[in-house]
């Protein structure tokens, strides 16, 4: 099975609603599957850095397929969605492409059905199951410093349980959360999205 892919990029394609890239690897090349947004990121061009890929491989009778992605736990949360009955690669990938790595966490961790919805392939049973296997098994990393302050509205408990789904403490949460709270209003809305973007700076830079 091939875990890991390093060489240089030779090619970008599109088939269709699928993104992808031509991978040289000591003379091999392997084309893999990749989330449009990091498709788009990518750019051509010599001389080529290598290029280092985190790859889920899947064998069929008919096929052999490999979908790629820039970082390990995008990798990871790919095949706990396929762990999700009705959820296979194209459809897993789909939700790749249509949310950022965050993104998707955050939206099953607040139940977000709509959001999940978006992806191609994902109906409302779907998000349903996908919100209700995964939930409780986002990466989480508890270090008992007790439990975070409470927070002043459902926006911030929804960035409160995004935060801790990606493995922040609850020491670190709720720093993040006093220190951006006089900061919001510099984000259109003060929504979910501006004050997670706010916190994940400031913890981007604590953690420098």
């Amino acid at each position: 099975m091939i875990g890991r892919l390093q060489g240089r990029l030779e090619d970008c394609w599109q088939d269709g609603g699928r993104c992808g890239l031509l991978i040289v690897c000591a003379g091999v090349g392997y084309e893999v599957q990749v989330p449009r947004g990091w498709h788009e990121r990518l750019q051509i061009g010599e001389p080529a850095a290598p290029l280092t890929l985190h790859v889920h491989h899947v064998i069929r009778e008919d096929a052999s397929l490999l979908f790629g992605f820039e970082r390990k736990d995008e990798r990871d949360l790919f095949r706990m969605l396929l762990g999700v009955s009705g959820v296979g690669p194209q459809v897993a990938m789909a939700l790749a492409s249509t949310l950022e790595h965050e993104q998707l966490i955050a939206a099953i961790a607040a139940g977000d059905l709509g959001r999940l919805g978006k992806a191609p392939g994902v109906g409302r049973r779907t998000a349903e199951r996908i919100v209700v296997d995964l939930r409780d098994k986002l990466p989480q990393r508890h270090d008992g410093g007790g439990v975070p302050e409470a927070p002043d509205g459902p926006a911030e408990g929804e960035v409160e349980r995004t935060l801790a789904a990606l493995g922040y403490s609850d020491d670190e949460i709720r720093r993040a959360l006093r220190n951006t709270r006089s900061l919001e209003g510099e984000e259109n809305g003060a929504g979910v999205d501006a004050m997670l973007r706010l916190c994940l700076g400031w913890l981007a830079r604590e953690g420098a």
